[in-house]
């Protein structure tokens, strides 16, 4: 026996809780079964609310949040459907409604016209609510038995804190439209009263009080959805076609540190993709559980490069909106022209391409060249990105076909399908294609005193 050991200061219960804690009765599996596959259906509702919303949404910043949200859900949703299998309970039936109070919650959410219903149903009724749902599952729960359990509650509460972090910023920003809208008091007194009769979204909360039976006020008719991509003020020619990104990066007579302005742009172009992969995802019922992962963080990855072009424009000291025009013609196009597999074979064509000696690691070794560190970080990423979202492609897509070389074709058959109304969209006075570059090349000059090149400023 070690006499240098303080016993009494050992960890008890593998450092979990105390053995007075471990001994108490907790939660049986099937009441942890119950729980958890009401906290899958509202994650799994999120995040369709979430996508449903994203690409019609004009507002950029409500777009990104709701990426992030999205992909969020989703990871928690699998990390739940996980868990329930390790307890004795195959995954079958998680898309069966647990509860009708839930059902018609989520529904309403869903179906309210206005995005501050969204974001006041979402952010300041659901939320709330999951966090004391999981909140009771840790106190409830016995901390030995169900430690996995325990461990997993405690990744979702991490994640919906700070969903409710940015939650609570996005209804402080529409708070004016939540206070003007005369509907609204009634409409969330209905959410609310929704989760009474639930009893939570837990299931286990107090009796109902003997409040109106919670009914249906917007989600009495389908839920028609909006796929047409719709941007902000900050976003006045969405059309503009005028400036060939790839056709100036590519040449090799322009200097690195301009074409990482470019690639500044590149980045933020990607807002189309997250509005254009959201439509996908709606739109594809009944596929297996991965799939809906892998393509949401994919989602995701796009609407962080996105953000990278909006963080490398400020970082230069550019107030993107009045130099840049970032148009939404390939959501567009895709969206309204393709099903759901040919929008899915386009993004996995294109991202193919990216994967050669003219595609990201060109990037990257321009954005080292430039002197640029957080262009060369934001590329490093970029790439690491784009070789997992060709793997996506290869788990979700590729297998669909008989060879690589089917899917290819396949994909490229579909993009050559796209039609882009150039002419016809500066007939119609939508935009005249202007070539803004000039403008932003010669304000980066300017601010960091840089003599600017004839070529570089005069490229059309």
């Amino acid at each position: 026996m070690n006499s240098h050991v303080d016993w009494s200061r050992l960890p008890q219960a593998a450092g979990l809780c105390s053995l007075d804690e471990a001994a108490r009765t907790g939660l049986s599996v099937d009441a942890c079964v119950s729980r958890m596959k009401r906290y899958h259906f509202v994650w799994h509702r999120l995040w369709r609310i979430f996508l449903a919303r994203l690409t019609n949404e004009p507002v950029y910043e409500v777009k990104m949040v709701f990426s992030h949200h999205a992909y969020l859900s989703s990871e928690n949703q699998n990390l739940v459907r996980n868990r329930i299998t390790e307890m004795r309970h195959p995954p079958l039936g998680l898309d069966k409604v647990p509860d009708d109070h839930l059902e018609i919650l989520m529904d309403e959410i869903e179906s309210v016209p206005a995005i501050h219903g969204v974001i006041s149903g979402v952010y300041s009724v659901v939320v709330p609510e999951l966090i004391r749902a999981v909140e009771a599952h840790v106190t409830d729960s016995n901390p030995l038995a169900d430690a996995p359990g325990i461990r997993l509650a405690r990744i979702m509460l991490m994640d919906l804190e700070n969903i409710k972090r940015c939650g609570d910023q996005l209804l402080a920003a529409f708070q004016l439209a939540i206070n003007t809208d005369a509907q609204m008091p009634g409409w969330i007194a209905n959410l609310r009263n929704c989760l009474n009769q639930a009893r939570g979204i837990c299931g286990q909360a107090a009796h109902p009080d003997p409040a109106p039976i919670a009914g249906r006020l917007t989600s009495k008719s389908q839920v028609i959805y909006n796929k047409s991509p719709r941007r902000d003020h900050r976003f006045p020619d969405p059309y503009n076609m005028g400036v060939h990104a790839e056709a100036y990066l590519y040449n090799e007579s322009y200097s690195p540190v301009s074409k990482t302005l470019m690639m500044y742009f590149k980045r933020l172009r990607e807002i189309d993709v997250p509005e254009m992969m959201a439509s996908i995802l709606i739109e594809s019922p009944g596929r297996d559980a991965g799939y809906y992962r892998d393509m949401t963080r994919q989602l995701w990855d796009e609407a962080r490069h996105a953000i990278m072009g909006e963080v490398g424009f400020h970082k230069l000291g550019i107030h993107w909106p009045d130099w840049v025009r970032v148009n939404f013609t390939w959501s567009l196009g895709l969206n309204e022209q393709l099903t759901p597999q040919e929008r899915h074979a386009v993004l996995w064509f294109i991202e193919q391409g990216l994967m050669n000696k003219t595609g990201k690691r060109y990037e990257w070794e321009v954005a080292r060249l430039s002197g640029d560190s957080l262009a060369a970080l934001f590329q490093d990423y970029d790439w690491a990105d784009e070789v997992l979202h060709a793997r996506i492609g290869r788990d979700w897509y590729v297998k669909d076909f008989s060879s690589l070389e089917e899917a290819s074709h396949y994909g490229s058959d579909c993009w050559s399908k796209v039609v882009s109304n150039w002419d016809q969209w500066a007939a119609e006075g939508l935009t005249q294609h202007q070539n803004w570059w000039p403008g932003l090349y010669n304000e980066f000059c300017r601010l960091h005193g840089i003599a600017p090149h004839p070529d570089e400023s005069g490229f059309c």
